[in-house]
């Protein structure tokens, strides 16, 4: 048997069939673990998920890419549909490097051109909620700062500013990349359209695989890009480090010393007030001052469960819920027998 010192160890693991794990009597909690057998079934396609649930094959969906897009408004109406914030953005790459994006006027035209609420209404399903700045809500008592929001005429007069008056001048050739999934296709076309009505600028679109758009982005081989952070932790800083100057998930070409100053300071402060005051300047020179980025929404967590069946979870912004402490609550026509 595979050693662990966990809660369960490992019974059983069958290739696309499922994972079952036992309960471990040597777990120093062994007392409080609430179940004895847990099986992971390891599902690609939302709609399977789905039918397993309902056929009482599955007791919980935890991922919320395997609830069906087109079934979350009908979902959402149920007592099984948990919705909780989630430590999870979506926002837009500016390739930084690229003239003319080099230009803070020419990346907050191209933000301000954008209905964020438009595309959060249309194109997100499940509560999904509009951004306007980077942070999620909720993270660990901070409070971001606001950054811009949908103004057409500010952003014609910041893009003539920069010297593409209607659009006339501005390069022709520029992409939006993104990955596969239909949300991200229609957010694309949606901005690829906004873009084109309010500032007079055509932009492509390109989709690629996932590794190759990692790569071109990474590369920086793009010239607007598709965006998501999912926190590793519950600290502003797990987004607001992205986009210092050595880190490796920047990916936008863009380095201020202020940023980085910011940010380093804000770690080595010990007051709670005084390290959030700092990252709210930090933040606002990313969303406001300087835009190598633009959000457009943040995540919702959901998770399907009856709640008259299960117990032991409790939606949090993380997402975790230890395996421990869950349950199969006895059904009450049982218990009176």
């Amino acid at each position: 048997p595979l050693p662990v010192s966990g809660s369960h160890t490992l019974d059983f693991w069958h290739v696309r069939d499922r994972v079952r794990l036992r309960k471990n009597n040597h777990y120093w909690d062994a007392a409080n673990t609430r179940n004895n057998v847990v099986d992971f079934l390891p599902v690609e396609v939302a709609a399977t998920a789905i039918n397993l649930y309902e056929s009482g094959q599955a007791d919980i969906i935890w991922d919320k890419s395997l609830v069906p897009t087109e079934l979350l408004d009908a979902l959402s109406h149920r007592p099984d549909y948990h919705k909780f914030n989630y430590l999870g953005s979506y926002f837009v790459r500016f390739n930084t490097t690229e003239k003319p994006l080099d230009d803070p006027r020419v990346r907050k035209a191209l933000a301000l051109a954008i209905d964020k609420a438009r595309v959060v209404a249309k194109y997100t399903k499940g509560g999904a909620r509009l951004a306007n700045h980077f942070v999620p809500p909720g993270t660990a008592n901070y409070t971001s700062p606001s950054g811009l929001t949908h103004d057409p005429v500010s952003a014609k007069k910041l893009l003539a500013e920069a010297g593409f008056p209607g659009g006339k001048g501005f390069p022709t050739d520029f992409e939006y990349l993104f990955n596969s999934g239909e949300a991200n296709r229609n957010i694309a076309v949606e901005l690829q359209r906004m873009w084109r009505e309010t500032l007079g600028i055509q932009v492509k679109l390109r989709q690629a695989e996932h590794k190759v758009f990692l790569s071109e982005q990474g590369s920086l081989n793009y010239h607007f890009s598709r965006s998501s952070w999912i926190g590793d932790y519950n600290d502003p800083n797990t987004f607001l480090d992205l986009f210092m100057t050595q880190n490796g998930n920047n990916r936008t070409g863009w380095s201020s010393d202020e940023y980085d100053r910011l940010i380093r300071l804000a770690n080595a402060t010990t007051d709670p007030a005084k390290r959030n005051e700092l990252f709210r300047s930090a933040e606002t020179i990313l969303i406001a001052d300087e835009l190598p980025i633009f959000p457009l929404y943040f995540y919702v967590g959901i998770n399907i469960y009856h709640p008259d069946r299960i117990g032991g979870i409790h939606p949090n912004i993380l997402d975790i819920h230890p395996i421990s402490a869950i349950y199969t609550k006895e059904h009450p026509s049982a218990a009176k027998k």
